[in-house]
């Protein structure tokens, strides 16, 4: 007998449990996992950082990762420009070829350490990305993480990068991405574990939800909720957020997780709950799966309280786990044709070079006398600048590192022909002054061919509450000015100087260039270029490529042109509704070449109120070198009283390559949704009447034709 006992236990110990059988259906594998777990193991498994379960041969998983411009935290990895940067380039198919390199990096990186039995934090398949926050206000230190302040570029953006995450295998996902943070979250940091964020039925559905509600529809796998609270409500445990428009309304059938340590909030920030196991109770009943942070194992005590019950946890978990199934967190090696992907992946060639040419479309040239481009064989040049040789004006924040970045300094240097001198001193400090007040910069400026002069901001003085640890406001920037130190030392540069000075501007938000403007011949807003930053730099200003980069928010004269940063109402804010004259304008960016506009032509004149019109486009490159153009659609609705009206609406953008003398025509299509209008409370209201149609290189305003866009060219519709 006892001969039998163990000669049978070998082959009960090799049956396969059906959960961790890939051939069997999803639903049945996740109801067959749950049936096998303890209360507090399933606690658990809804625990960002969940422990192994060893009985049942389930590995530890962490659920935390980034990979907002690269592969973030977790080793070497190709850094592509910050999100800002990405949206400054209009590119939806470079912002997807742009994710689907980093997905690569990814899994191989995951299949490396899953090799050698690492299961960290940083090292999964789950990545809390994109941002789709809208950049209402330049004080934001994370606005850099987005695509900008329009829900049209962000959600289109966000919708390709969010496809090149997950890939396109119809049984298996690539990587699992998250949109966050919903909702209605933009500063200040500060208060984010306390702030009522207050909108209105107008500003949800026109501003704050749109881009949501478009990765949704393109099957985003995760939504993040957000620390603050939306309308009284902490947004992680918000009924009309996560329960009426998240899951009813737009139908989401993905997971849900809680930023991190956004439920402890509930008790010590919001203050909405008392406890961890009412805190825990709540988020669950409101349908956050997955606790980053550490509420969700006060689970079970919060059922044996009756604050809820065991079967809502199964349910929830069901939700998450099925996360895990598609991404093949427990199935065999070669299960998934991701299982392929080794560590040639990783920073490869082709990867460095879609890493330049997203550097390149990201660049913004914002000021040219005509001294750009430059000539790479004059006989001397001049390099300085607190940023000029600094790492961490090229990364931003959540970033990668990389065993070959390319500061502005190294590509600056590798632009030049041989034979040509090219000096540098770093001259400044980033934020504070000299302090032994010798001045050897200026002097060299004066005897040299042309000064490029790198200033602005970087990752020590904005981004995320904790990480910015030179800036006294947790990250905000709530002086909008440059470093007085930088621009004192600017006016030094130009002193008794009239040789060429080309200011590279390094940060992720608006910042007050007038006096840089003033100041220098030109003008180059490199953002957070990423690892090949300082070639791309070089590559534009000496003319190996042309500028095209847009800006994908506006830059105000001064914040005095701005309502309270606590203050979500739009209105006032963006180029959708700021009146004032800005120093830049939202879509603005100039070229080499000499972009113009001829004609605009509808389809028909008048179109029915529930039927779509095509929009045509003429568009000419008159100048004399090749140039990348993006086309933007705008509209303007005729105002009416007592209503918020946009004064301008971005609904289309087309890039478009064209030699010199070149011509192409570019179509549009104005669905009947994009014509409508948000009334106040909060419903799509069909058009009326005329509506103006505009379409050119930048926003439609008198301020872009003066910094030298092209007039955009413009057509009036008749929506019956």
């Amino acid at each position: 007998m006892l001969a039998f006992l163990f000669s049978a236990q070998p082959a009960a110990a090799q049956t396969k449990a059906l959960f961790l059988d890939p051939t069997k259906p999803i639903n049945a594998r996740v109801n067959d996992l749950i049936s096998k777990l303890t209360i507090e193991e399933k606690a658990d498994q809804m625990m960002y950082n969940s422990k192994a379960i060893e009985r049942l041969g389930i590995p530890a998983y962490n659920w935390w990762n980034e990979a907002l411009h690269g592969v973030g935290r977790a080793g070497a990895a190709t850094v592509f420009p910050q999100a800002i940067g990405l949206g400054a380039t209009f590119d939806a198919d470079l912002a997807k070829r742009v994710a689907t390199a980093i997905s690569d990096e990814a899994r191989a990186s995951y299949n490396a350490a899953v090799a050698k039995g690492y299961h960290q934090q940083y090292g999964g398949l789950t990545f809390w990305t994109p941002n789709i926050n809208i950049f209402r206000d330049p004080r934001w230190g994370r606005g850099q993480e987005t695509y900008g302040e329009d829900p049209t570029l962000t959600g289109r953006m966000g919708v390709a990068f969010v496809q090149g995450l997950q890939g396109d295998d119809p049984l298996h996902l690539k990587t699992a991405a998250c949109a966050k943070h919903f909702a209605v979250h933009s500063g200040p940091e500060k208060l984010r574990h306390e702030f009522n964020a207050q909108a209105t039925p107008q500003d949800l559905q026109e501003t704050y939800l749109p881009a949501f509600h478009q990765l949704v529809d393109a099957k985003v796998e995760a939504v993040m909720c957000a620390y603050n609270a939306t309308n009284g409500e902490p947004c992680c445990g918000n009924q009309y957020l996560l329960h009426d428009v998240l899951r009813q309304q737009w139908g989401f059938k993905g997971h849900i997780v809680s930023d991190c340590w956004a439920l402890v909030d509930f008790y010590q920030g919001h203050k909405v709950v008392k406890t961890p196991a009412e805190a825990a109770a709540l988020a669950l009943e409101r349908g956050v799966n997955l606790n980053c942070g550490s509420v969700y194992p006060s689970l079970p005590e919060a059922v044996k309280l009756g604050l809820t019950t065991e079967a809502k946890m199964d349910s929830s978990l069901a939700i998450l786990l099925r996360t895990k199934f598609k991404l093949g967190l427990l199935d065999p090696r070669g299960s998934s044709p991701y299982d392929k992907l080794g560590p040639e992946v990783i920073n490869s060639a082709q990867h460095r070079a879609l890493a330049r040419e997203a550097a390149q479309k990201s660049i913004v040239l914002l000021k040219n006398n005509g001294v750009l481009p430059l000539r790479n064989d004059l006989p001397k040049y001049f390099v300085t600048g607190p940023n000029a040789a600094n790492l961490d004006a090229l990364l931003g924040n959540y970033y990668g590192v990389n065993p070959e970045m390319k500061t502005i300094l190294e590509g600056l240097v590798g632009g030049v022909q041989p034979g040509s001198q090219m000096q540098y001193r770093i001259g400044a400090m980033l934020d504070r002054p000299n302090t032994n007040g010798i001045d050897w910069v200026s002097g060299t400026a004066r005897t040299v061919d042309a000064t490029f002069v790198v200033l602005g901001i970087n990752g020590l003085l904005e981004g995320e509450e904790g990480e910015s640890i030179a800036s006294p406001t947790f990250g905000d920037r709530l002086d909008y000015n440059l470093p007085k130190n930088q621009i004192d030392f600017l006016k030094k540069l130009r002193e008794k100087n009239d040789k060429p000075i080309i200011a590279i501007i390094t940060g992720g938000s608006p910042m007050n260039l007038a006096e840089v403007h003033e100041l220098c011949d030109a003008v180059v807003l490199a953002w957070y270029p990423g690892e090949e930053g300082g070639n791309a730099v070089a590559d534009v200003v000496f003319g190996k490529v042309s500028p095209s980069g847009k800006l994908p928010i506006t830059f105000p004269k001064s914040l005095d042109q701005l309502p309270a940063y606590e203050d979500y109402h739009m209105a006032g804010r963006t180029y959708r509704y700021l009146a004032a004259e800005p120093m830049y304008p939202f879509g603005y960016g100039l070229s080499y070449a000499k972009f113009t506009y001829p004609s605009v032509k509808l389809a028909s004149a008048k179109v029915a109120r529930n039927k779509p019109v095509e929009v045509t486009a003429t568009v000419t490159n008159s100048g004399k070198v090749e140039g990348e153009e993006v086309v933007q659609l705008y509209l303007t609705h005729p105002p009416k009283a007592g209503t918020q009206t946009p004064l301008f609406a971005l609904k289309g953008f087309q890039r478009v390559r064209l030699a010199p003398g070149a011509s192409t025509t570019v179509k549009f299509t104005l669905t009947p949704e994009m014509l409508a209008l948000i009334d106040a409370k909060g419903r799509a209201v069909n058009a009326s009447g005329p509506v103006k149609v505009w379409v050119g290189g930048a926003l439609p305003s008198a301020r872009s034709v003066a910094l030298g866009a092209s007039p955009a060219a413009s057509i009036v519709l008749t929506v019956k």
